[in-house]
This record gives structure tokens, C-alpha cells and sequence, in this order.
């Protein structure tokens, strides 16, 4: 368990940080998508990041 709290320590701030920069990036250079795509964008973006760090960033075993 303690495992996969270090993981999610890694994890979450890197979905915080992909969703304030899709937000941005869809707001400054793409203005003309409804409110409702854009928010699902942000959603979709993020929950990918997460699923893609989550599994790049195993944890070492214990050492043999």
C-alpha cells in the first residue's frame, strides 16, 4: 500500500498540472470550442496523463 501511495504522490500533481495547461492552451489559442468540448477535453487529457504516469512510473521491488 505504501507503494502505491508514492506512486500517486507523483501522479497527481502531474494530472493537476496537465489540466491547468490544457485549460490555458484551450482558452488562449482555440477560443471558438464550446465551453462543454472544452471541459471534456480537460477531463480526457487529464485522466490519460494519469492511466500513462501511472504506469511509467513504477516503483523499483525490493531489492533479492
Amino acid at each position: 500500500m505504501a507503494l502505491l501511495k508514492k506512486r500517486f504522490t507523483m501522479i497527481i500533481p502531474i494530472m493537476i498540472l496537465v489540466a491547468v495547461a490544457c485549460y490555458w492552451m484551450l482558452g488562449k489559442y482555440y477560443a471558438e470550442i464550446e465551453t462543454g468540448s472544452k471541459f471534456m477535453l480537460i477531463i480526457g487529457g487529464t485522466l490519460l496523463s494519469g492511466v500513462i504516469s501511472f504506469f511509467l512510473f513504477k516503483e523499483d521491488g525490493e531489492p533479492k
